[in-house]
């Protein structure tokens, strides 16, 4: 599992490990906050097509969809 801080999302980079459509690296851009601290959206960019998705952020944490860091 990866640790995550939801504090420390934004600009944070990450590696896809199964890429789509040659998209490998992304970047957090955005990421929403509700008044418990809880995270509402969390949207990242692919650095090579600059599409976004918006995804669910606990998916960061499973190392068989997500690598912390451009790899």
């Amino acid at each position: 599992m990866n640790k995550i801080n939801p504090a420390k999302l934004h600009n944070s980079k990450w590696t896809a490990v199964n890429p789509l459509n040659r998209e490998k690296h992304f970047l957090v851009t955005e990421v929403e906050f509700d008044e418990d601290g809880s995270v509402l959206v969390c949207k990242v960019e692919a650095v090579l097509s600059n599409t976004e998705y918006s995804i669910d952020w606990v998916e960061l944490k499973n190392q068989d969809k997500w690598l912390q860091g451009w790899k």
